[in-house]
């Protein structure tokens, strides 16, 4: 299985769907807080990305909000 990196903050209502989503999935993910690690939050600009959750998946491009349909893939 790839591994699934996602980029949260807090009180976002999106991470949390999106956390869930991969818990019922069984899917193992990371989790990395950008304002509990604040350097992360530069890449992720020069990215172009400007909400969370930035959902990382190896080998795939990186998105961002609570997509299921993307996530269900990690299933398949």
């Amino acid at each position: 299985m790839p591994q699934v990196t996602v980029f949260t903050k807090n009180n976002c209502v999106q991470c949390k769907m999106t956390k869930k989503y991969l818990d019922q999935l069984g899917v193992a993910f990371s989790e990395i807080n950008i304002e509990e690690q604040p350097q992360y939050l530069a890449q992720l600009k020069e990215q172009g990305f400007k909400q969370t959750p930035v959902v990382q998946i190896e080998g795939h491009d990186a998105f961002s909000g609570f997509q299921p349909a993307a996530l269900k893939k990690l299933t398949a």
